[in-house]
């Protein structure tokens, strides 16, 4: 149990959490929501004590382990799979011991001790986690110091799933992954067998993996029952509620206060008076509902335009120094597509989107574009092209000079304006904006021309909950065409109706909906990893990868399951036995490297029978 008392954290003289009370139980999945900047990492980091709070406490029960995803891994040139196993230190410094303890008791009693963490099967779960998150096999093997920055946490996130502490916190688990991760994510977490504390922005993760919401609003903390679209009703009938109850107050205020007005300089109604001033005084006026809800912004409708806008004829896409990413697309765009791309990071998704805005040139073959097209392109990486000593409005008035040279002030600030930009904001410094306002900004910027294709490459990253609402909201209204990239299943749902699959080099139409892609990626992955032990040889037997569905086939692997479950107790049993670890160091570890090879291929057969059993 995780206890919450009385909780103050103050940065200067602004004060971030007050007074915050709140208990969660063992085994709970939480939901920790709430605007950006109000205190949600904050939270976290009193909770894990890298902060130390201004007054209350954070209790939790001495045994239990906390864990969260390190942002600190070295570059070290330890392979990624070797990297996650050492994160669990304890199993990581039980095994080194075996090498160097010479006392039997104490060497019975380490193996006894890797034996109750199930330690022998920990590099069949650290490959499990690295391959859920993305990895191929023959990936797990290469040195971290390879891998860029999102697949650096990737590693740590598997390392911080492997240990699987008692309390785990995750903050944006998410960023740094592709849909076809987080859809693996989400199936992961649900299942996490200890409580769970999770940061999102993303619905659709909070909606499949928690039970409870904490609520960091205004200071304070509120516990919610249930998953985020529960939450999201009952706030808002709370909301609902406190609005009725002030307006009511502010129409009694009114009547006693045109009482007093009226009345106080008659004597005769001076006491009445007097006592309804008292009453005003006294009365505890319900705050008015603050809209909490994002800015609310505009695309602006194109002009129609002849299909199609854009027409890929056999083309290769990539770049001049190396191979194509892409080859032999053959695509159309027309005015009233709504079309996400789907694929792994690295597939080539944001390639086929510079393509199509025209910033990649192809490699062969041709690229027809309407000559009235106009495109609006957005890129996650955009925002750090800004100039941050510059202005909102200085920025647009640049662009909007380049094509109406005598461009009006009123004009340049309406358009900013339907993007949530106040005066007082558009003449901040562009580096005082927060990611959720730069994102704004630049989306007022790729559009204020009216485009009639839109280009959305991840444009959810610094948006919170409210603003990807908002977002939704504004492309639905939208009347032109529409490409986006994004890990956000929720966006991808309401927003697209066709899906286009970047994958082996190649762009390919999915028919079905998002949640049949989610059944196509796992079995795909799940006939990865397989294909990628056998290629190791580190399973049993091979058997076919979709075995038919006939009492054969299972009576087959239940004969194998049997079989590999008979020479496990048969080892296990070897190693509980008075005097095993007094033995050579030779001979125990040919007996514990037996134990590990028949636990995997146990599982392997295993997951075989379910498949068989699932049809």
């Amino acid at each position: 149990m995780l206890t919450i008392s009385s909780l103050t954290y103050k940065i200067g003289a602004r004060t971030i959490l007050d007074e915050c009370d709140v208990t969660i139980m063992d085994n709970w999945k939480v939901g920790v929501v709430g605007l950006n900047g109000a205190g949600k990492s904050t939270l976290f980091k009193l909770i894990a004590g890298e902060l130390t709070p201004d007054g209350g406490s954070v209790e939790m029960n001495a045994k239990q382990r906390m864990g969260m995803v390190r942002q600190d891994i070295p570059e070290v040139e330890t392979s990624l799979i070797d990297l996650v196993l050492e994160a669990h230190e304890e199993m990581a410094g039980l095994w080194k011991a075996t090498e160097t303890e010479e006392d039997p008791n104490k060497i019975a009693d380490i193996y006894q001790r890797l034996s109750d963490m199930d330690a022998y099967s920990a590099p069949a779960k650290a490959s499990r986690l690295l391959t859920g998150l993305g990895f191929t096999e023959e990936q797990l093997s290469e040195p971290f110091s390879s891998f860029s920055g999102g697949w650096r946490m990737r590693v740590a996130l598997a390392a911080a799933l492997f240990v699987e502490p008692e309390i785990l916190l995750l903050d944006e688990p998410t960023n740094h992954l592709d849909l076809e991760a987080i859809m693996w994510l989400e199936s992961y977490l649900a299942s996490y067998p200890h409580t769970l504390l999770i940061i999102s922005h993303d619905r659709e993760v909070l909606n499949k993996c928690i039970d409870h919401v904490i609520h960091v609003d205004r200071q304070k903390l509120k516990m919610y029952t249930g998953n985020y679209d529960t939450f999201e009703r009952e706030r808002a009938e709370a909301l609902g509620l406190q609005q009725k109850m002030h307006e009511k107050q502010k129409v009694e205020r009114a009547h006693m206060q045109k009482f007093v007005d009226r009345f106080k300089a008659q004597a005769s109604k001076a006491s009445q008076a007097q006592s309804r001033m008292k009453a005003l005084q006294r009365m505890d006026i319900v705050d008015a509902v603050i809209a909490d809800r994002a800015v609310h912004f505009t695309f602006p409708n194109p002009k129609e335009i002849s299909s199609p806008m854009i027409s890929i004829n056999g083309t290769d896409i990539g770049y001049t120094e190396g191979q194509p990413i892409l080859k032999n697309v053959r695509e159309s765009i027309n005015p009233d597509d709504r079309i996400a791309l789907l694929g792994a990071n690295g597939n080539g998704k944001s390639t086929l989107i510079k393509l199509i805005a025209d910033k990649l040139s192809p490699m062969s073959g041709d690229v027809f574009r309407s000559p009235k097209l106009r495109i609006g392109y957005f890129s996650q990486h955009q925002t750090e092209e800004l100039d941050v000593n510059s202005t909102p409005y200085q920025e647009m008035l640049s662009l909007m000079r380049k094509s109406i040279p005598d461009i009006t002030e009123p004009k340049v600030r309406a358009k900013l304006g339907a993007f949530g930009f106040s005066r007082d904001l558009a003449d901040n410094r562009i580096k005082s904006l927060s990611g959720g306002e730069k994102a704004r900004l630049l989306f007022a910027f790729m559009s204020f021309d009216a485009p009639h294709l839109l280009l959305l490459d991840e444009p959810t990253n610094h948006l919170d909950i409210d603003a990807r609402e908002a977002l939704v909201h504004a492309l639905n209204n939208y009347e032109g065409a529409i490409i986006i990239v994004s890990h956000d299943p929720n966006m991808v749902e309401r927003v697209a109706d066709r899906l286009w699959v970047v994958r082996d080099g190649g762009c390919h139409h999915f028919d079905g909906d998002l949640e049949d892609y989610r059944t196509f990626t796992m079995q795909a992955r799940r006939d990865a990893r397989k294909e990628g032990k056998k290629k190791k040889e580190k399973t049993v037997a091979p058997v076919e990868s979709k075995p038919a569905t006939t009492p054969q086939a299972l009576a087959k692997l239940e004969k194998k399951i049997t079989k590999l479950e008979a020479k496990k107790t048969e080892l296990e049993t070897l190693m509980s036995a008075e005097g095993f670890y007094t033995k050579l160091h030779e001979e125990t570890a040919e007996v514990q490297e037996k134990h590990a090879k028949i636990t995997a291929d146990l599982e392997v057969v295993e997951a075989e029978w379910l498949e068989v059993q699932e049809g």
